[in-house]
């Protein structure tokens, strides 16, 4: 089930809202527990199994943790059990057809593939159930006696899909007592509301010029430079529209049932480095990684020869996790090297540039990247550099020829201008003026109408990050 769907939007969340807010405190838990779980079979019927299992044993194998406190070594001993266990669940689902292609091909082998269906949501929730288990090894957070309640945590809808990554030690108050109010709960549907508009208007209509090369880039040999960079920056705009939506409509459904989630992006592309970049992007996998990878591994408080290595295995990583291909870990390798050469003399260099000049280069650098990411395969990545250096026939812009181009350019205008904190600022002046919630409000409501038609005559378009 989508947040961008009727279905949800006029079924699904006011049925749960009218239960939720006519059920008693110590109910309430219960009511999203159950909501979560109908949510999540909807798309994945046949994989809710799994997610049980998931609830049931991360909830046992944390009471034997936390038991075992005062004989470290056989705490340590049933940690590792649960990292082995739903790191192993996630690569058998998620990795092992990979590493069985990879396997045959170099070692000439015919292993059969499983062909298994990636369950939707699988690498969110897997970090998530992590940093519990790992907190309460830590003592960072008290072992949640409640079944129930750490069931809550792990499915809750709002962010169960594709984020933010919320930790326990975030909500491990707000999961036993949260505050409710008309205030909180008409901030959280307008923020849901900025994020559907996101979505709906500016990621799925830069869509389609995106997928109309990314698709098939093979066949698109006749493709110039312009018709590339255009295609690459719709790709860039529509996943930052489309992953930066789906956190704006998790944190607003959040607020309305009383929870408080993290901010996941902060205006990523006014950056002026990668470095930069990085700590504005998925703000939630970044401190995910630096928390339960990188400093473990000894952070940079080690020699040089070692912080390079743990910089590597948590680029790696981070490739890795979203996705099963050699793309993704070239994507991941890409931003190590990137984010290495920052660190040691570039930033250096960069801090000096005006600021317009290193905002070009983090722009180019971003949009690359998102080149690699979004390609299915090498080759295909082949075939879009080839087209931009080495058009074949006719360099006619591909896209101009084949649908028109018109409409589809206006929204990434849109979506050019707001990827700055322009809207954020002239919300702020709106406000400070006469009428200007009632005035804000207002235009919300206009965007989320037109959103609503366009949602009614437009196909079927899941979120970017579902896939991971």
């Amino acid at each position: 089930m989508l947040f961008s769907s009727l279905t949800f939007l006029f079924a699904f969340l006011p049925l749960t809202l009218v239960l939720y807010f006519l059920a008693k405190d110590k109910y309430k838990n219960y009511i999203l527990l159950v909501a979560s779980l109908i949510f999540y079979a909807w798309g994945e019927p046949k994989y809710i199994i799994l997610m049980i299992i998931s609830i049931i044993f991360n909830y046992f194998i944390a009471r034997l943790i936390d038991k075992k406190r005062k004989k470290k070594k056989i705490a340590k001993f049933w940690l590792i059990v649960a990292v082995v266990v739903n790191i192993g669940a996630l690569f058998i689902f998620k990795y092992l057809d990979f590493a069985i292609y990879n396997i045959n091909l170099a070692f000439n082998f015919n292993l059969g593939q499983t062909n298994l269906a990636l369950p939707i949501g699988i690498s969110f929730y897997t970090f998530q159930i992590l940093s519990y288990v790992i907190d309460v090894y830590r003592r960072k957070v008290k072992l949640q006696k409640n079944i129930f309640t750490l069931g809550t945590y792990i499915a809750l809808f709002p962010q169960l899909i594709a984020g933010p990554i919320v930790r326990y030690s975030d909500v491990e108050k707000q999961l036993k007592k949260r505050t409710h109010s008309l205030d909180k709960f008409c901030d959280g549907f307008r923020r849901f509301i900025v994020g559907f508009v996101k979505k709906v208007l500016i990621a799925n209509n830069v869509a389609v010029i995106a997928d109309a090369v990314f698709n098939e880039p093979s066949a698109q040999s006749a493709l110039g430079p312009v018709a590339i960079i255009v295609t690459l920056l719709a790709y860039t705009l529509q996943i930052y529209y489309d992953f930066s939506g789906y956190s704006d409509m998790a944190i607003g459904l959040g607020k309305i049932f009383g929870f408080d989630f993290d901010e996941n992006f902060n205006y990523p592309y006014s950056a002026h480095s990668i470095t930069d970049f990085w700590k504005r992007w998925h703000i939630s996998l970044t401190t995910w990684f630096r928390d339960y990878v990188y400093i473990p591994l000894g952070g940079n408080r080690c020699s040089k020869i070692k912080w390079v290595r743990n910089f590597a295995i948590v680029w790696l990583l981070t490739g890795l996790w979203h996705g099963a291909s050699w793309n993704f870990v070239l994507w991941g390798v890409f931003y190590m090297i990137i984010l290495l050469a920052e660190k040691q003399f570039l930033g250096k260099l960069i801090a000096k540039l005006p600021k317009w000049l290193s905002w070009i280069y983090m722009f180019i650098i971003v949009n690359f990247g998102w080149l690699l990411f979004r390609v299915n395969t090498l080759d295909d990545l082949g075939y879009v550099l080839n087209s931009f250096f080495h058009p074949s026939g006719a360099t006619a812009d591909f896209l101009a020829h084949n649908f028109s181009i018109v409409p589809y350019v206006n929204f990434m205008i849109i979506g050019l201008i707001f990827m700055f904190p322009i809207g954020k600022k002239f919300s702020g002046w709106l406000l400070r003026k006469k009428c200007g919630r009632f005035a804000l409000d207002l235009i919300l409501i206009v965007l989320f109408m037109i959103g609503i038609c366009a949602l009614v005559n437009s196909s079927y378009n899941p979120f970017i990050y579902f896939r991971f």
